[in-house]
C-alpha cells in the first residue's frame, strides 16, 4: 500500500461529506495512520466518530487562531507519534455577510477574519508541525478557482484563496530545505458544509457540470485520491503546486457550446435551461 507506515494529521474535517474526509479516507485505505483535530465541543461530536471509523484514538482540540492550542498540538503529536509524515490543512472561514453583496463592501473585520483563519493558519500550522514532521514529509491545503479567477458570491474568500496559493509557494521554498513539500488542491465545487455559505451555490454546481470538459462535478473520493497522491512518496518531486481536480473546468475560457435543433451554436448552459 502506498501510504503504509505513514502517519498524518488531518485538520479541519467537519463531517463525512467534507473534502478532508475524502483525503483521510484515501490515505487510510492506502495504509496511513491518522490523527484528527476539532475546533470546539460541537464539532468534537462529529469528529470523534470519524476518527473511530478510521481506527484512530488521536483527536486533539485545535483552534488555529489560538497559539496555545498550536503549542499543545506540537507536544501531543510528539508524545503520541514521535514524528509524523504529512499534514492536511482544511481550514477556511469568512463571516456570512462577507459572502453576500459586493466585495467592495467587505469590512476590515471580515477581511481580517477571513485572512487570519483561511491563510495565516496554514503558516502557523506548518510552523507548529515542523518540529515533528519528518524530512521528506508533505503539507497539503485546499484552494478553489475563486482565488485566481472571479467567482460570483465568493468575495473575500476569493482574495483569501489567492493569498493561500501564494503562501503555498513561499512555504514550499522554506520547507524545501528539508525536502518537505507544500502543495494545494483546487477542487471543483462540492456540496460541503463550507460551501453552504456561498450564495446560489446550486447554480455554481450546475454551471460547472454543464461546462467542464468531463461534463460532471467531481466527488470527494476523486479529490481524496489526488490528495493522497500529493501526500505520498509518489509526488516526491512535486512542491509549490496548485493541483486542479475539477473535471477540467479551470481550462475553460468560455462556456461549452452545443448545436441546437436548427443547427445554430448555442451555449450548453442555455440549451439546458
Amino acid at each position: 500500500m502506498i501510504m503504509k507506515g505513514k502517519k498524518g494529521l488531518i485538520v479541519g474535517i467537519a463531517n463525512n461529506k467534507s473534502i478532508a474526509y475524502g483525503i483521510a479516507k484515501a490515505c487510510k485505505e492506502q495504509g496511513a495512520e491518522l490523527a484528527f483535530t476539532y475546533l470546539n465541543e460541537q464539532l468534537e461530536k462529529r469528529v470523534r466518530p470519524i476518527a473511530e471509523e478510521f481506527g484512530s484514538e488521536y483527536v486533539y482540540e485545535l483552534d488555529v487562531n489560538n497559539p496555545a492550542h498550536l503549542d499543545e498540538l506540537t507536544k501531543s503529536l510528539e508524545k503520541d507519534f514521535g514524528k509524523i509524515d504529512f499534514v492536511v490543512h482544511s481550514v477556511a472561514f469568512a463571516p456570512r455577510e462577507a459572502l453576500e453583496g459586493t466585495f467592495v463592501d467587505t469590512t476590515r473585520e471580515a477581511f481580517d477574519i477571513a485572512m487570519g483563519t483561511s491563510v495565516y493558519s496554514l503558516v502557523s500550522l506548518t510552523r507548529a508541525c515542523l518540529p515533528v514532521l519528518n524530512d521528506g514529509g508533505s503539507v497539503l491545503t485546499l484552494s478553489y478557482l475563486g482565488g485566481p479567477k472571479y467567482v460570483p458570491h465568493y468575495n473575500v474568500m476569493g482574495v483569501a484563496k489567492a493569498a493561500l496559493e501564494s503562501s503555498v509557494r513561499y512555504l514550499a521554498v522554506d520547507c524545501g530545505k528539508r525536502q518537505i513539500r507544500v502543495n494545494a488542491i483546487s477542487a471543483g465545487p462540492i456540496r460541503t458544509l463550507a460551501a453552504s455559505g456561498i450564495g446560489d451555490f446550486r447554480m455554481i454546481l450546475n454551471w460547472n457540470e454543464v461546462n467542464a470538459p468531463l461534463r460532471k462535478n467531481v466527488t470527494t473520493d476523486e479529490v481524496g485520491n489526488s490528495g493522497m497522491y500529493l501526500l505520498s512518496d509518489l509526488a516526491s518531486g512535486v512542491t509549490g503546486e496548485i493541483h486542479y481536480v475539477d473535471a477540467g473546468y479551470n481550462i475553460m475560457g468560455m462556456g461549452m457550446d452545443e448545436t441546437d435543433d436548427e443547427g445554430h451554436t448555442v451555449l450548453a448552459w442555455d440549451k439546458q435551461k
